[in-house]
């Protein structure tokens, strides 16, 4: 074991503890938790974030409108300088609900997106308000065992599948690899476009699913560079000499090894998973910028970085700059999809009969 791991070790004890006895709590029906008739599915991880659960509910939330049923989504709000309860609207940026709900509501027309420290509250008050709702999609909610999901959906990175993985400080656990028991689904995600039966094999002998879990494998399909809003667009040409890449998210590793093939440099500057940009950031980011001798450079950015730079001090430097951004979806491989969409929609169905 590497020696720093080994001495983190005490503390990794101390955090898994608290989490499992909080678990048993639920567990044992000492803490309540509460289900619902109406059909509630949960999207998380037992990792800290770097999963790509965003691209994975916003195929939840194209499944759901293509099937016409009516869906939102609620989530704590990572992230935003509000507290309670607030449904998305015009005016609202990530600073009031989280750079996740702003680009789900951003993205997605006639749905309804939702932010509250208290999950339960919040479905009170969805199905008081908006009764034509007929599915609730809980983002991030894999540990807010208030609320009992119908169905429980985690994701796991093919990188660092959880089984390998250890408890926060000595890995990035939020809690003991057991809590994975709780899972329907588990989606391995971030694979490779092509997956091998031998590597498909190994990964679920090490997952080890139980008798009521599905196992499915999806990986990241990137789409067209686009300018970045709020400023005046440039085009971006196939090959270019540098990408300087701002990245505030959990794992950039599958967009820089993206990225690498558009392009002779790359740099990257990495920045905490949602992190608020300050000015001092960007004057940073343009420093570099400037700094280069490359004629052929741009500034790419990820879909849910796009979010945090909306603010009118962070686009006006921004302002005359090739700056883009790189929206992403999710597809399964195989029949996984299908598999994957027949059990979400059985669910639902069978929750409205």
């Amino acid at each position: 074991m590497n020696p720093v791991k080994f001495l983190l070790a005490p503390f990794a004890l101390i955090y898994g503890t608290g989490a499992f006895i909080r678990n048993k709590l639920y567990d044992y029906k000492i803490l309540k938790s509460t289900s619902y008739k109406l059909p509630v599915i949960s999207l998380g991880n037992l990792a800290m974030g770097g999963t790509g659960k965003t691209p994975h509910v916003e195929y939840l939330i194209r499944l759901l409108h293509e099937q016409k049923i009516s869906t939102c989504t609620l989530s704590r709000g990572y992230g935003r300088k509000t507290k309670g309860y607030l449904e998305a609207d015009n005016n609202m940026t990530y600073k009031d609900i989280g750079d996740e709900p702003i680009q789900y509501f951003s993205k997605f027309k006639n749905l309804r997106v939702f932010v509250d420290e208290s999950r339960k509250r919040a479905i009170r008050i969805i199905r008081q308000k908006y009764p034509d709702i007929e599915s609730i999609l809980l983002d991030d909610a894999f540990q807010h065992r208030s609320v009992k999901p119908g169905l429980n959906i985690m994701l796991t990175d093919y990188h660092r599948i959880y089984t390998k993985n250890y408890v926060f400080p000595m890995g990035n656990l939020r809690e003991k690899i057991s809590g994975a028991e709780r899972a329907d689904i588990i989606l391995v995600t971030k694979t490779g476009p092509v997956l091998s039966p031998i590597t498909r094999k190994m990964i679920l002998e090490d997952i080890k699913p139980l008798s009521h879990q599905s196992v499915f494998f999806s990986f990241i399909v990137y789409e067209k560079i686009r300018p970045l809003p709020g400023i005046s667009p440039h085009s971006f040409r196939p090959k270019i000499n540098t990408i300087i890449l701002l990245a505030g998210i959990a794992n950039p590793y599958p967009l820089e090894y993206h990225l690498k093939n558009d392009c002779y440099d790359l740099i990257t500057l990495k920045y905490p998973d949602h992190h608020h940009y300050t000015e001092k950031d960007i004057l940073d980011v343009l420093e570099t910028y400037n700094e280069l001798m490359s004629q052929n450079k741009v500034i790419i950015t990820t879909e849910k970085d796009a979010m945090r730079l909306q603010s009118k001090e962070i686009l006006e430097f921004l302002e005359g700059y090739p700056v883009f951004y790189i929206p992403i979806r999710v597809k399964f491989h195989d029949k996984d999809g299908e598999s994957f969409n027949q059990q979400v929609l059985s669910f639902i169905d069978q929750k409205k009969s």
